[in-house]
């Protein structure tokens, strides 16, 4: 037997009947007055219940359907089902791996939406088809996507989007979708965005510490190239710009070797945290002073950077969850390119 529903249509309004249906219905499971499990009134049941049409009715459940809030079976009818999808902000999360950075993104998001909101957290290994494949599943299903875009090319290069990739977020309806990190990606549309803009952010911060770095001979990138999760390649962009500009002698590796031949004032610019690690390991080893003999800063700042005072060039993660979070909470289409700096400590 089917479980009572009450549908009010009000006759007046301009949103359709349809949708008021299906807030009808995502109201009684969110207040608990439906259950998973239960069924509900077939569509000729409402539609002769309510005086309402049939594609009216119809429309309204294939909805329900595509957010996951119903299911139909066969011979039997529509039943409630997953009941954690109904709340008020319903977001779907893709990060494009499980770094302490990005779990700072999503925690500071997730704690500004505050408890009036559900976020699901998907990862997709900065691969295409995982991505593909997981945003199909999903579309339809949440009130927001919420995406941070960076993925792994043939020859292992970080790359921003491929045509795949730009058509299956074209299926997103922009009032949507928030692009989160990473901006370098043509979609249409009016959306909201925060950022970084990897070749500018680094420019402008090495521009802020210009005057330490003068005391140093030579800048040396740590970019690397044959990494599981690439970073995007507008870094050595930026950094090769700001060396040219002040004319300094400069190198980029891709790791940090061991028995590294360490110049003094040498000034090096590390990414990953294993090379920093085998970095400092060394300059301990060869008795040089960090911040006289030879200079570090590090990509991303963290906590341990902070006590082990390592100077670093960084976004503000927490910020970019929390801005993203003020545009889901307040439906805005803003591009907002997140804060970055120089942090200057005691190694350079």
């Amino acid at each position: 037997m089917s479980q009572v529903i009450e549908i009010k249509i009000n006759e007046s309004s301009r949103v359709p009947k349809y949708k008021q249906i299906v807030d009808s219905i995502i109201n009684d499971i969110s207040k608990g007055k439906l259950r998973v499990g239960e069924k509900i009134p077939s569509i000729n049941e409402l539609s002769e219940s309510c005086y309402l049409s049939r594609d009216t009715v119809e429309k309204a459940y294939k909805q329900l359907k595509e957010q996951k809030a119903i299911v139909s079976v066969k011979g039997k009818g529509y039943y409630i089902t997953k009941t954690d999808l109904i709340s008020k902000i319903n977001v779907f999360f893709m990060v494009n791996k499980l770094s302490s950075y990005k779990m700072m993104i999503f925690n500071s998001f997730v704690k500004a939406l505050g408890i009036n909101a559900h976020v699901t957290l998907s990862v997709y290994h900065c691969e295409e088809s995982i991505f593909i494949k997981t945003l199909e599943r999903n579309l339809g299903a949440f009130d927001y996507y919420v995406i941070m875009p960076h993925f792994k090319a043939e020859d292992s290069n970080h790359i921003s989007s491929t045509p795949q990739v730009k058509e299956a977020i074209e299926k997103i309806p922009k009032d949507k979708l928030v692009i989160l990190d990473n901006r370098k990606i043509d979609i249409n549309g009016d959306f909201g965005a925060v950022y970084q803009d990897f070749k500018e952010d680094i420019y402008q911060a090495l521009n802020q510490g210009l005057n330490n770095l003068l005391k140093y001979d030579k800048l040396v990138l740590v970019y690397p190239t044959k990494t599981v999760y690439p970073y995007p390649q507008r870094i050595v962009h930026g950094f090769t710009k700001f060396c040219s500009e002040h004319q300094f002698d400069f190198e980029i590796l891709n790791e940090i070797y061991e028995d590294m031949d360490l110049d003094s004032k040498d000034v090096y610019i590390v990414i990953e945290e294993n090379d920093l690690v085998n970095l400092v390991r060394q300059v301990r080893k060869k008795n040089l002073i960090l911040g006289k003999d030879i200079g570090i800063i590090s990509y991303n700042d963290t906590p341990l950077k902070d006590l082990l005072g390592i100077n670093v060039v960084s976004t503000h993660f927490k910020a970019m969850g929390e801005t993203a979070a003020y545009l889901v909470l307040n439906n805005k289409k803003e591009k907002v390119k997140n804060v970055f700096e120089y942090i200057e400590r005691n190694s350079v």
